[in-house]
């Protein structure tokens, strides 16, 4: 295994940010326990995740971007399932949410990871409850991947900078 990582950006140790819907629970927290997972294979130890939970996606941005802009975080990471209720479309909340994660990360320059997912079709029976399952496990692999390489770039970005400056 490889050793634990330490977090550095511009001298300071950061930790990593990741906010989850609390709707479909059961089937979200699959997305956090592979990331975790994840993330241990790459070195980075579950003690450097703050981990926070808000009522649904919509609210993750506004989370991401407070987290972002502490200062505290190397990236912020966001899942959430967002399916169609029938009380509204969710295809506007689910471009809300993604369009509010990649602002985020413009604005502050705090890698957003997102593992939100919004399925075409979402029904509660057995089928798709065990599809999306599983399928947030891929997603916290996937996401625990795109975070530590996105990390380990901007790292490798901030020392091009850094020699340019130095020189």
């Amino acid at each position: 295994m490889q050793q634990a990582i330490d977090i550095k950006t511009k001298s300071a140790t950061r930790r990593i940010a990741f906010i989850q819907a609390s709707w479909h629970k059961e089937i979200v927290d699959q997305c956090r326990i592979a990331f975790v997972a994840e993330m241990a294979t790459r070195g980075y130890s579950e003690d450097v995740i703050d981990f926070f939970e808000v009522a649904g996606a919509f609210e993750i941005p506004l989370h991401a971007k407070l987290l972002a802009k502490s200062g505290r975080y190397a990236a912020v990471v966001g899942t959430g399932l967002v399916v169609d209720g029938g009380v509204y479309r969710h295809e506007f909340v689910s471009q809300a949410v993604i369009s509010g994660l990649m602002q985020v990360q413009l604005e502050t320059e705090v890698p957003v990871i997102s593992a939100v997912l919004t399925p075409h079709h979402f029904h509660s029976h057995d089928e798709h409850q065990g599809f999306f399952f599983d399928h947030f496990l891929v997603k916290g692999k996937e996401a625990a991947h795109a975070c530590a390489d996105t990390i380990k770039r901007l790292q490798q970005i901030d020392a091009l900078t850094q020699d340019r400056i130095a020189a």
